[in-house]
């Protein structure tokens, strides 16, 4: 790979890490389809080299999050019980698939993200507002929501986990949306929370695939530089951010992703296994 490819590479880093952190996502979303479409990286080693800037992702704006108070890390740390272990079970099935197979999974999971996030506006300014460094305020009643449906969360952490080993996306496009849509959640707090438990999932794909062979150290380790830089502007800048702003944002890039995926997938006849 030429030095302006790497370039070009570290760019796209700088670009998840920006979005993956104001979104919730680790940059996978958006990190797993650029390197397989554009710099035609077998998807196997992109979704091994996602994860591992997931983590850098996770661990840079997490970090600030937690100390602005805008995560909530109780619920994170419950959800991350069964995101971890669905984790290890699709980083293990991952193996088994067709590269072609995996794009339309990812297509669909875009799609339903997307169409999840379009059919509800967020409605989070009069329940809640944040100060410049992030903290709550003027909350009446002490506390800005109240956490619903917690089985149905953790089932849906489960899978997210499932699809963040298979596919390499820390989960976060099915994390924020669940506690956004299902759980009550205001959608900065998920998004915070979401960063904050990414990286845990992220490990332990990364662990698998790793071990297997399907991850780049030299793509990963530029596409990680680019990552934490992007990462570091997102996580200052969320706090101005119109929350409306990043649901639209949100929205556009599922949907221009689910197209791309989709058509990827679609262009040969499917194989599932081998």
């Amino acid at each position: 790979m030429n030095w302006i490819n790497l370039i070009l590479m570290a760019g796209v880093g700088v670009l998840a890490g920006l979005y993956g952190s104001i979104l919730g996502l680790g940059g996978g979303v958006l990190l797993v389809p650029i390197l397989t479409l554009f710099f035609k990286i077998p998807i196997h080693s992109a979704i091994g080299t996602s994860l591992l800037c997931v983590i850098a992702t996770s661990s840079t704006a997490a970090t600030s999050y937690v100390q602005n108070k805008l995560a909530d890390v109780r619920l994170g740390m419950t959800l991350e019980l069964a995101t971890t272990l669905g984790a290890i079970c699709g980083g293990i099935i991952a193996g088994f698939f067709h590269g072609n197979v995996l794009s339309v999974i990812f297509s669909f999971i875009l799609l339903y993200s997307a169409i999840s996030m379009l059919s509800k506006k967020e409605n989070e300014n009069k329940d809640m507002q944040l100060s410049s460094n992030g903290t709550m305020r003027n909350a009446p009643t002490g506390t800005s929501y109240q956490v619903k449906n917690l089985p149905a969360g953790l089932g849906l952490s489960f899978l997210a986990g499932n699809f963040s080993g298979l596919l390499g996306i820390g989960g976060g496009v099915i994390k924020v949306p669940a506690m956004y849509l299902f759980m009550g959640i205001p959608l900065k707090i998920a998004t915070a929370t979401s960063n904050f438990m990414i990286g845990v999932t992220a490990c332990a794909g990364a662990f698998i695939y790793y071990f297997r062979g399907d991850i780049d150290i030299l793509i990963s380790g530029i596409s990680i530089l680019g990552i934490f830089l992007g990462a570091r502007i997102g996580s200052r800048i969320i706090y101005k951010i119109k929350t409306e702003y990043i649901r639209i944002a949100f929205i556009i890039i599922l949907f221009y992703l689910f197209l791309e995926m989709f058509f990827k997938g679609i262009k040969v006849t499917f194989l599932i296994f081998g």
